[in-house]
């Protein structure tokens, strides 16, 4: 997916980053030692052979003169502090960080360098799987999705803070930052702002039920997802991550909208019952959540063409006749 926030470098730099993580006697010759992994949405991806032949992944924050959304903000200083929380407290395989440098003296943003996963990445060879094979790998990542879930945290929020031990004012803060981004870059969201604004209010009380800060992935979907002989090899790209309410994780979207897919498969994984009235309402302020992402984002990455934009704003379109609200 092609973005203005992928922050490509020249072959020189990228020898300079190589050297500082893995010492100059690995920085490879020739021009042909980086070749850029092209799925992904938000950073720029390499995949680097070494000096020795050792192959490893780079993965490069957007440079600092890059307008991105508030949430987005420092993201892979996030994922860093995720990665090291995965690896402490559960068993979900996720990829080793070699080196990180958040100094910007190479590069003019932060970066970081892991083994390269031989693996085949879910959503590229979705279309080619049986239903029955799909409904395995979604299985196992609401296993993995409950694991992730079990790491408790200090406060809601970010997990590097600012906290807070209200969900319902973390959340609503986390809603209001989006839409002031709409607001911002003038959004067509087909929707009134201070319409959807009202709706967080109106049925935000659930959101106090919420009491235990939760590690939440929220951005566990099948791209992200790499896959070999019938399982996960791992997890990657947890820079999103945050301390909430796992009932916020993409694998609970399409309990609300099935446009995102059958969540059962995902629910039977991780051992989760349908959902009770007071989950249902807030299954669907996190939908809400979730699609102003994805429609405002597109603006800001500059994606050059509508397909997101397009579809997303007909799921809000869905959602927003659940809320009782119909044009």
């Amino acid at each position: 997916m092609e973005s203005i926030t992928k922050n490509r470098q020249r072959p020189a730099t990228l020898r300079a980053m190589i050297a500082r993580a893995y010492g100059r006697a690995r920085v490879p010759a020739g021009e042909d030692f980086a070749v850029e992994l092209d799925h992904g949405w938000f950073n720029a991806v390499y995949r680097i052979t070494l000096g020795d032949g050792a192959q490893v992944v780079l993965k490069v924050a957007p440079p600092a003169g890059v307008e991105v959304m508030t949430y987005e903000r420092d993201m892979m200083r996030n994922e860093l502090a995720a990665v090291a929380l995965i690896e402490q407290h559960t068993s979900v395989p996720v990829p080793r960080v070699d080196f990180a440098d958040t100094t910007r003296e190479v590069c003019d943003a932060d970066y970081f360098f892991m083994p390269y996963v031989d693996a085949d990445n879910l959503s590229v060879i979705s279309p080619t799987l049986g239903d029955a094979e799909r409904a395995a790998y979604h299985r196992a990542m609401g296993r993995a999705d409950r694991e992730f879930n079990s790491i408790t945290g200090p406060h809601f929020g970010p997990l590097a803070g600012p906290g807070d031990d209200s969900w319902r004012r973390v959340f609503t803060g986390m809603v209001e930052a989006v839409l002031r981004d709409g607001e911002h870059r003038e959004v067509d969201l087909g929707w009134n702002y201070a319409l959807l604004r009202n709706l967080v209010r109106e049925h935000g009380e659930g959101l106090d039920e919420v009491a235990e800060p939760r590690f939440v992935e929220w951005d566990l979907w099948d791209g992200n997802v790499m896959v070999r002989d019938g399982g996960i090899v791992s997890i990657i790209d947890h820079e999103r991550a945050f301390y909430g309410d796992p009932l916020a994780e993409a694998g609970f979207t399409g309990t609300q909208l099935p446009g995102f897919g059958d969540p059962t498969p995902f629910m039977e994984g991780y051992g989760h019952p349908p959902l009770t009235g007071s989950q249902t309402v807030r299954r669907r302020l996190y939908c809400l959540h979730l699609i102003l992402v994805m429609i405002i984002e597109t603006v800001y990455r500059g994606h050059g063409d509508d397909r997101q934009y397009t579809w997303t704003r007909g799921q809000l379109d869905a959602l927003m006749a659940l809320f009782g609200h119909r044009r």
